[in-house]
């Protein structure tokens, strides 16, 4: 009987090892199915790969591009400041001037209204006007 025992033993440890042995190697075998499967896992594995990789390309170049634009916004709204403050001086120079301008002119006008009724009262009517007197006259 020890026989019959031993001998199961022994095959119990060379069936375990097979099993490992197997095991560790793995199975070779795979369903047709389950190989078309894996391989159009495969081909939509690298389709998605490439599609990201082109994405990515894609998010750097609008990423490139955005930077560059702010920095002409940047450049555009330092240009808007500069030129708003040359309006302001230019607009207040302008009132500057108009008010240098006005007060002559006004000094003038204000010199040369009494002169002019002077100047009217003598000088003398052309002969249309005096036609027109002496018929005011006969009346």
């Amino acid at each position: 009987m020890m026989r019959g025992w031993q001998m199961g033993k022994t095959v119990r440890g060379v069936l375990l090892i097979g099993l490992a042995v197997a095991g560790l190697n793995g199975c070779d075998y795979w369903p047709p199915a389950l190989q078309a499967q894996i391989e159009q896992l495969r081909a939509e594995a690298q389709t998605a790969s490439a599609e990201r990789a082109k994405l990515e390309t894609q998010l750097m170049e609008t990423a490139k591009m955005k930077d560059e634009l702010q920095l002409r916004v940047e450049e555009l709204t330092r240009l808007n400041r500069e030129l708003a403050g040359r309006i302001a001086n230019l607009e207040q120079n302008l009132a500057a001037e108009k008010t240098k301008a006005s007060k002559p002119a006004a000094k003038a006008s204000v010199k040369a209204a009494p002169a002019k009724n002077s100047g009217k009262a003598a000088v003398k009517p052309s002969g249309k006007a005096a036609a027109k007197k002496p018929a005011k006259a006969k009346r």
